[in-house]
């Protein structure tokens, strides 16, 4: 789904403040409620805002070690192993990139010995043939929106077409 400038608007005022309430959204965007309310309810539905409790930090909750496990799957079992890998607590995120590792699974614990036992239920999980382990020894850029300003600042500068046919302008 692409964010028009209002979408972006709202999402950029909301990264600022995410507890922010929408008559005060309306406010500081500059828009109505029931504009920035009915727009909300669709960036949910749509899935381009987080669940609120993304926004909880896993250090808070004492996971202060994070790594990535890449993980290779025998084919034959990709959705047993994806299943029982969304059972486990300490798994944030799994995305399948292209290459040779099937599966790259985000985790937390609370320390070294924590890490051996959650990289164990993946080692373990069905349809995993072999795990490697890389653990983050700290975050250097912090997870971000950038893209919304980017993309407000791409619009802005993208070639115009003419006026009411939609036609680019003719030269003579």
């Amino acid at each position: 789904m692409a964010l028009d400038e209002t979408d972006r608007r709202i999402v950029l005022a909301l990264d600022e403040d995410p507890r922010m309430t929408v008559m005060l959204l309306a406010q500081r965007t500059g828009l109505a409620r029931g504009t920035v309310q009915a727009r909300l309810e669709r960036l949910r539905e749509d899935g381009v805002l987080r669940r609120h409790s993304s926004r909880v930090t896993p250090e808070s909750l004492g996971y202060g070690v994070s790594a990535h496990v890449a993980a290779e799957l025998d084919q034959h079992q990709i959705d047993a192993a994806i299943a029982s890998l969304s059972r486990i607590p300490e798994v944030v995120e799994c995305m399948a990139p292209a290459g040779e590792t099937d599966l790259l699974v985000r985790v937390v614990a609370t320390g070294p010995d924590d890490l051996y036992r959650v990289s164990e239920l993946i080692r373990l999980s069905p349809g995993v043939i072999r795990t490697s382990t890389t653990i983050y020894l700290r975050e250097v850029i912090p997870y971000r929106t950038d893209l919304l300003v980017a993309q407000g600042v791409a619009a802005q500068h993208r070639p115009r077409r003419g006026r009411a046919t939609g036609r680019r302008p003719q030269t003579r």
